[in-house]
């Protein structure tokens, strides 16, 4: 019988942001899209390519514990412990979604000594909403 191979650097124990070659950048932008259900915090350069990103999902938290501000406030701290290592001094904030950790996540961000440019709420409104069907003819 033959010898198994082993694999080395399995997807399981890598670090996500360790593929990707540490680019210096001292201005960025941190989207949040927080959902009843989970939160996400994106970082991306000034042109929208991530640099980072991390969720509530990603940190170990299952089921209902994702959408919690707790969750939200870790994978904050998480992405942005990422991004201070590769430089960044100021960003810019979108917050996305009507979720319970809008608020835990800005708190994190604050507090990481990232200096905030301006904080944005980017939620889609509906406004008038859809075009109605057609009415059916009897």
């Amino acid at each position: 019988m033959a010898k198994a191979i082993p694999r080395i650097g399995s997807r399981r124990n890598a670090r996500i942001g360790s593929r990707k070659s540490a680019r210096r950048i001292p201005k960025g932008v941190i989207h949040v899209q927080a959902s009843f259900n989970n939160t996400i915090v994106t970082v991306t350069d000034v042109r929208g390519r991530v640099v980072s990103w991390s969720s509530a999902g990603t940190c170990g938290f299952k089921g209902t514990r994702r959408g919690t501000p707790f969750a939200a406030q870790t994978a904050a701290a998480n992405v942005i412990r990422t991004v201070v290592d590769q430089g960044m001094q100021r960003a810019e904030v979108m917050i996305k979604g009507p979720g319970l950790g809008r608020d835990a996540a800005l708190r994190a961000i604050r507090r990481s000594g990232i200096l905030l440019t301006f904080v944005r709420d980017v939620t889609p409104m509906p406004h008038n909403g859809c075009r109605p069907p057609k009415k059916r003819r009897v």
